[in-house]
């Protein structure tokens, strides 16, 4: 009677235990081959209370943020701060930037780059102006890394050049620089980049020495820049223009009543668009096609704008003010291919105002904030 009682009491206090722990099924756990091959080595040391941890341990992370079970209990990745879609990708495999270090198709992977370049010059080109190219490119040193858009098609003739043979080439027919880095340049594939140049075609360096310039960059800590234009050559805005006797200058006089604050385009915070030099930080301004009224936004990316936008003054260039893009435009309605492009441009620059302004307005309005002169009911 006594072994009965007791029998009893030991069933009846092992149920109350059992039901007092979650439900596991040992039964949905997937586990890896190695595991059940060392459970099968008599010798492995491993018991089936190790076994049974290792499921409770298992069964416990299915509550957590980062579940390690699928619904067939197989182990997974689920990793919800990865990029859209790759969230199964372990973190370690994914990564955010990359870049346009060219790689051969043989030998070592870890033998293709004996160096890598610092900076990057972009020139958007027709095979017109390949002379002209071909003298740009000379001024830049093998710290570069040379990147032709071709706006005409004309790829395979530029191997005239010897330096061609090392470059990249991007074509797109009818194309201008900025379709092209909205494109081929965002800002995580030229990230190993210190600076970035996204030049014209029709520029003339005989004055000019591209690592000198970065020279002079660095040491006025400029994060948007462009070359002094001479001033004799062409149409350009007194800020832009060559001064001589001082390596930099940041800020100029315009004619009465064009500028409404001196810290604001066009007299100080101002490059043209025709030969700027970005740094890696602030290459994230980028808008439009022909990019007409961006100049006058790029202020709006480094801060304080005055202080950090700025020409370079001891090297120069010469704007040549070649027509060739807007040859490449359509006549219609009577009007010259070169009508056609300026009125696109105009456009667009009227374009590019309004959404900048209903940008801005519509921030604003999110924080509760009323601008000046604000249209709104």
């Amino acid at each position: 009677m006594r072994l009965f009682i007791t029998t009893v009491i030991g069933l009846v206090f092992g149920f109350l235990v059992g039901i007092s722990f979650p439900s596991v099924s040992i039964t949905k756990f997937h586990f890896p081959f190695s595991i059940i091959s060392h459970v099968d080595d008599k010798n492995s040391g491993i018991t089936t209370q190790a076994l049974l941890n290792h499921a409770w341990t298992s069964t416990k992370n299915r509550n957590r943020g980062n579940s390690i079970l699928n619904a067939n209990g197989m182990l997974k990745i689920y990793i919800p701060t990865n990029p859209r879609g790759a969230e199964s990708l372990p973190p370690g495999i994914v990564v955010s930037e990359s870049d346009l270090h060219l790689r051969r198709l043989w030998g070592k992977p870890n033998e293709d780059l004996p160096m890598k370049q610092k900076y990057l010059v972009t020139f958007t080109v027709g095979y017109d102006q390949r002379h002209n190219i071909d003298a740009a490119v000379k001024k830049f040193s093998v710290n570069f890394t040379i990147l032709l858009f071709h706006y005409d098609g004309r790829t395979t003739e530029w191997d005239e050049f010897e330096w061609s043979k090392r470059a990249i080439h991007v074509s797109a027919k009818k194309q201008t620089k900025w379709w092209y880095a909205k494109r081929f340049l965002h800002p995580d594939i030229v990230s190993s980049y210190e600076y970035i140049f996204i030049w014209d075609e029709d520029l003339g360096v005989e004055h000019f020495n591209a690592e000198e310039y970065i020279r002079l960059v660095k040491g006025n800590r400029l994060e948007i820049s462009q070359p002094g234009l001479e001033p004799d050559k062409g149409l350009t805005w007194q800020m832009t223009k060559r001064r001589g006797g001082q390596e930099v200058h940041k800020e100029t006089e315009e004619r009465p009543g064009w500028c409404t604050d001196p810290h604001l385009p066009p007299c100080a915070a101002f490059v043209e668009i025709m030969a700027p030099v970005f740094s890696r930080d602030a290459w994230r301004c980028n808008d439009l096609v022909h990019g007409w009224g961006l100049d006058f936004a790029l202020r709006k990316c480094v801060e304080p704008a005055h202080q950090k936008i700025g020409v370079v003054d001891a090297q120069w260039i010469v704007h040549q003010v070649v027509p060739s893009l807007g040859n490449q435009g359509q006549a219609e309605n009577g009007k010259a291919p070169w009508e056609g492009v300026r009125e696109r441009c105009r456009k667009e620059w009227g374009m590019f105002q309004s959404r900048m302004q209903e940008a801005e307005k519509a921030y604003y309005m999110q924080k509760g904030i009323t601008l000046p002169n604000s249209t709104q009911n």
